[in-house]
């Protein structure tokens, strides 16, 4: 008999009734039972709110209080998991399809980490195309070397890996969360197929310069200055040949 891992799905949201209820359907609508679904509101006034309330049976828990940002408010998030595995799935963004996670864990559970590819989607709900940085066929804690070629939208992580986020970090605490865990993985599984949508006007993108400069530190710290200023170097060549050939940048 396969054994289900029950799978911990953590939503930030703050002041987005245009986009939450979005999330939201991709969630309960999964063909896959064993759901725990959070949400960790910002204390919300747009409505949110009552977008919320709409789906309250479908919702484990709902915390909305203020916080100190959103990588704080992931951490209460991940306090209150009670699940194997945890994903962080933002206001905006949704599971690939409504069997998204039974055809990822159709097997059981049992690597540390499963991770897939992304779909980028636009305010208007279009997929726009595919991510600059593609997922790799095999993935470690070293593959972010390059840019952050696995969505965080996009990674299944076992929660006894899952240590809170580094909160020095406001914007790219993500990528240091993510090579943390994986660092301890000893089994990290490509699912080999679509997994998330990801809406493209996130605050990493409204603050992009600043974003830059933490994802340089984070990645300096594990791959060390001189590797690091190497890697950058490529990772700006390959932009400059992406614009060439395909125009307007994607993350």
């Amino acid at each position: 008999m396969i054994v289900q891992p029950k799978i911990s799905i953590i939503t930030i949201v703050f002041n987005n009734v245009r986009d939450i209820e979005f999330t939201m359907r991709s969630v309960v609508e999964q063909t896959y039972a064993p759901i725990e679904y959070i949400i960790i509101d910002g204390l919300s006034t747009d409505g949110t709110l009552a977008v919320i309330d709409r789906y309250r049976d479908y919702v484990d828990l709902v915390i909305s209080e203020k916080d100190a940002g959103i990588y704080d408010a992931m951490n209460k998030g991940l306090a209150h998991a009670t699940g194997d595995y945890v994903l962080f799935l933002n206001s905006g963004d949704e599971l690939f399809s409504k069997d998204t996670i039974a055809s990822i864990f159709a097997q059981g559970g049992q690597a540390d980490i499963y991770y897939g590819e992304t779909k980028l989607i636009d305010e208007n709900r279009n997929i726009i195309g595919d991510r600059r940085h593609k997922a790799p066929k095999t993935f470690t804690w070293r593959s972010f070397k390059y840019g952050m070629n696995v969505c965080h939208q996009a990674i299944y992580v076992k929660r006894k890996l899952a240590e809170p986020y580094d909160r020095q970090y406001q914007l790219s605490a993500d990528i240091d969360w993510v090579i943390r865990a994986a660092k301890k993985a000893k089994t990290i599984v490509n699912v080999e197929q679509y997994v998330a949508k990801y809406l493209v006007d996130g605050l990493s993108q409204k603050r992009h310069k600043q974003s830059l400069r933490e994802r340089y530190a984070i990645f300096k710290k594990y791959y060390g200055t001189i590797p690091n200023i190497i890697n950058h170097g490529i990772i700006a060549l390959r932009l400059v040949y992406y614009r060439l050939t395909h125009g307007k940048t994607r993350d």
